[in-house]
């Protein structure tokens, strides 16, 4: 099998799975520096599809042979979601193509030779990537980046600037059916964030020691001349201490960390909080990103920024300036008084901190959460007590369908699923929930219970059957009949 660990030689190149952010991203990146690209994915949804329609990428529909059979590439790049037993796959490995996966791609192509600043952490990686990226751009040191959503300040997911400095997103989830490894050991991290470690994944990690040890490789990659900045309120993040061979710095609320958090304030506004370094008082910062959980984000970025030569000024100006991510707390619409948001939310913790951002943002409104289990891994029993807690945080609750259910019950076994009827008994008691599985029936009950002034959370990681257009396009609908009346 020919795979490469080197692009240099390639013009033509083909992306399986083009669809994902990962994957947009790269396509982008390479038709920025010139190369031929083309792919293929199955129901490819905003924004990754209009995002690649926008940079007219072609993009075939569904997987089959005669794809590569008719363009034959130099290059072929599998994503991670991509199988063995693939159509486009086997015909990779039966025509004999070059392939490569996605993370060794962009090192290769993109990061090599520059400062590799790698962002890790179950939660948060794609706000707390975006923003570092921010703050060496509005500070004009011209960095490269690749983030797994679409920073609003950016409108895209990767950047290819001039600057030192290579900004990515390091995710833990698995390279390709030929590597196994997680995707951030590509990356060679020159600076790594460890940001938070918990379960997550269970379609691919046994349990959570196998997390932590392949985080345990990452921080054993950082050589003796970088450095690791870890939560050090987090004892799985902290557990790792002994195998760093690079300068280890924490971060966190308790006093004893290298840089902490103190005295702060949330708002509508966004949150404020004094950071201090190594015991002395460093800077009083504002950022427009709600939540506690968010301050640690921005204290993280903050002490790179510092690291990397910005003053306390030039970070200040990149906080006031960053203006979110999309799906990520991102406000689709507000009809009627109803404010409808996107959030990419898919784990129990994650939708605990959201509703908990939601909270601060929007104080003494109604908050609603719609929530998709739309990965295997938010599907898992083990995370159903979460679940329980995490939507305590909302005044109402509407769980969708499980997404991947037949796969589900054939990979695990339905025992080994989550039980929605159990979530939504322990609920009732104090608060209205239910389970609808008809996108156009979710819509329309929101649209029909829903009052001014209430926030409705649609938090998936995929497309939710696009309900949150169908209660926009239903509460216009009202409001226009009220007019008529």
């Amino acid at each position: 099998m020919p795979h490469v660990t080197t692009v240099e030689h390639a013009r033509k190149i083909y992306l399986i799975g083009i669809g994902g952010t990962a994957m947009a991203s790269l396509a982008g990146m390479l038709q920025q520096r010139g190369y031929e690209v083309a792919g293929s994915d199955e129901h490819v949804y905003p924004p990754m599809s209009t995002y690649l329609e926008r940079l007219r990428i072609a993009v075939l529909e569904g997987y089959t042979g005669e794809h590569l059979a008719s363009l034959r590439p130099d290059l072929v790049v599998i994503g991670n979601a991509i199988a063995k037993t693939n159509p486009e796959a086997a015909a990779t490995l039966e025509m004999d193509l070059p392939y490569i996966s996605m993370p060794e791609a962009i090192y290769e192509l993109f990061i090599k030779g520059k400062h590799s600043i790698v962002i890790t952490g179950t939660h948060g990686k794609t706000t707390t990537t975006s923003l570092m990226a921010w703050l060496l751009e509005s500070a004009g040191r011209d960095p490269s980046m690749v983030v797994g959503g679409i920073p609003l300040n950016f409108d895209a997911n990767f950047k290819l600037g001039d600057g030192k400095h290579f900004v990515i997103e390091g995710d833990e989830y698995n390279t390709a059916f030929f590597d196994k490894g997680p995707k951030f050991l590509h990356y060679r991290a020159n600076t790594l964030l460890v940001n938070n470690i918990e379960f997550d994944h269970a379609d691919i990690y046994e349990n959570l020691d196998a997390i932590i040890s392949a985080f345990r490789r990452a921080v054993e990659q950082v050589g003796p001349g970088d450095v690791v900045v870890a939560n050090g309120d987090d004892p799985h993040v902290a557990s790792l201490r002994e195998s760093a061979r690079g300068r280890w710095l924490t971060f966190g609320w308790d006093r004893a960390r290298d840089a902490y958090a103190s005295h702060a304030e949330l708002s509508e506004e966004g949150t404020t909080f004094t950071a201090w370094w190594e015991g002395e008082e460093w800077a009083r910062f504002r950022t427009p990103l709600a939540g506690r959980h968010n301050v640690l984000n921005a204290l993280a970025d903050a002490m790179i920024a510092r690291l990397q030569g910005l003053t306390v000024e030039e970070i200040q100006r990149g906080f006031d300036t960053f203006r979110g991510i999309k799906r990520r707390m991102e406000v689709r619409g507000v009809e009627r008084g109803v404010t409808v948001i996107d959030d990419f939310a898919h784990h129990p913790t994650a939708i605990a901190t959201t509703l908990d951002g939601a909270r601060k943002r929007y104080p003494n409104r109604r908050v609603w959460a719609l929530f998709e289990p739309r990965s295997i891994s938010s599907s898992r029993k083990e995370f159903e007590d979460g679940y329980i807690d995490a939507f305590r945080g909302a005044d109402r609750v509407i769980i969708g369908p499980v997404f991947h259910r037949q796969r589900y019950e054939t990979r695990y076994g339905m025992d080994k699923m989550m039980s929605v009827p159990a979530i939504v008994d322990a609920l009732k008691k104090d608060r209205e929930v239910e389970q609808i599985d008809d996108f156009d029936a979710i819509a329309d009950v929101v649209a029909r219970d829903a009052h001014d002034g209430d926030v409705v959370l649609v938090m998936s990681s995929g497309a939710f059957g696009g309900v949150h257009e169908k209660i926009l396009e239903r509460l216009r609908g009202e409001r226009a009949e009220s007019r008529q009346e």
